[in-house]
């Protein structure tokens, strides 16, 4: 291959990169042996001229290189098709038999900037920066020759974007979409139109975590907040619940997923529109000398992350801490609080604090019985920190 543009790396950042994180941000750039374009492929060397890998290069934006190899590789068609069997691989590894999952989870996969979920026969990408984007044809064209999909389309309404000078878009790259996708999950069916829900169409970070949930509510009430398209309620029915009733404040989630318990026979589901705050606020509101009742053996909770960054984090963990206080004022003894947080910006320690905090001005005992995290489509990996984003944990009422 042409001699790349080097990118020098000052004294003391190549300790991260060599551990393993692809992002290299302007600040700890020593010198540019040549002035790159923007979404250019570069080498990257320490400041004694060390090799470190190769990756894409944006001077648009404060990760200044992505790296996406430690070898001197060329990243045309051939690069793509490897690295994505590989992430197909991992996911026929670890989910066997799931026909709904995440292909590539950009850093996690190596290719960071990139994202394919697989809804049945529909692929949905996302190119979060500048070189991948300049680099859809070659990402289409892998995706088409391993998938044969009917449909792949581009969802890049995401706000990253504009910090690669990127604009927000969306279009059909190969095929026809036209309507709602029928999607399975754990042997359920889910209705959804993917070029209007959320993330690239639905919640596959979850997956797993749907049947594990809802293995607890056999013969309980369940509440499900922030309940989408129904997933956790739904997966709770089929599992023997007396009744799901799930909570969510968009009245087209509610309408799909009424409609995706019926599509799966399920009568023992219903919904409901409301702001989940304030529906927990006026169950929970008794007058002078009256008390709450608990009325529920399993509340899930599952908000949209309350944090957009570091800044917004203490008011987003006193939203976790009223919502929680809440819903444990509604479970009855020996009942179990199954919780998420999808904010990378509060680690798990931080969101048991106020779990715990809760529980202590709420006169409960909890019992931790479960720990989850984001299923294995979105491998973790601990060098890369901000590929670990969800955590979640079940908990009973000990006393």
């Amino acid at each position: 291959m042409d001699t790349l543009p080097t990118v020098l790396i000052k004294p003391g950042e190549a300790d991260r990169v060599l551990a393993g994180h692809p992002w290299i941000y302007a600040g700890s750039i020593l010198r540019l042996t040549s002035p790159p374009s923007d979404g250019a492929l570069v080498q990257v060397k320490d400041h004694r001229q060390r090799f470190l890998g190769v990756g894409f290069f944006n001077s648009k934006s404060k990760i200044n290189v992505r790296l996406l190899s430690r070898e001197r590789v060329a990243v045309d068609r051939t690069f793509f098709e490897q690295r994505i069997r590989e992430a197909l691989s991992l996911r026929q590894k670890h989910l066997p038999g799931a026909s709904s999952f995440r292909v590539v989870n950009a850093e996690s996969d190596q290719l960071s900037g990139l994202i394919c979920d697989k809804y049945e026969d529909v692929l949905v990408v996302q190119t979060s920066s500048l070189g991948m984007d300049q680099r859809k044809d070659h990402i289409t064209a892998v995706l088409r020759d391993l998938f044969q999909p009917r449909a792949i389309l581009e969802k890049n309404e995401i706000a990253s974007r504009k910090f690669e000078g990127l604009p927000e878009l969306s279009s059909v790259l190969h095929g026809n979409l036209e309507g709602a996708v029928d999607i399975k999950l754990n042997g359920l069916s889910f209705r959804t139109n993917l070029s209007e829900g959320h993330k690239t169409g639905l919640y596959l970070d979850q997956q797993q975590n749907y049947q594990r949930v809802g293995n607890l509510a056999r013969g309980g009430r369940v509440l499900d907040c922030f309940s989408f398209l129904g997933g956790f309620a739904i997966h709770a029915a089929r599992a023997g619940a007396v009744q799901a009733h799930g909570i969510d404040q968009s009245e087209q989630a509610v309408a799909a997923a009424g409609e995706n318990a019926k599509a799966n026979g399920l009568s023992n589901c219903s919904f409901e529109a409301a702001n989940v705050f304030d529906w927990l606020k006026s169950q929970t509101t008794a007058a002078p000398h009256e008390k709450v009742i608990p009325r529920f053996d399993l509340i899930i909770l599952d908000p949209p992350s309350f944090t957009r960054n570091r800044a917004s984090v203490p008011d987003a963990l006193r939203g976790y801490k009223e919502i929680h206080l809440r819903a444990l004022k509604l479970l009855r003894p020996g009942g179990t609080l199954a919780t998420f947080c999808c904010s990378h910006h509060v680690d798990a320690a931080v969101f048991q604090e106020v779990i715990l905090e809760a529980a202590f001005d709420a006169r409960r005992v909890l019992r931790r019985t479960e720990v989850y995290s984001q299923s294995a489509d979105h491998p973790i990996l601990p060098s890369i920190p901000e590929t670990e984003y969800l955590k979640g944990f079940a908990f009973e009422i000990a006393w």
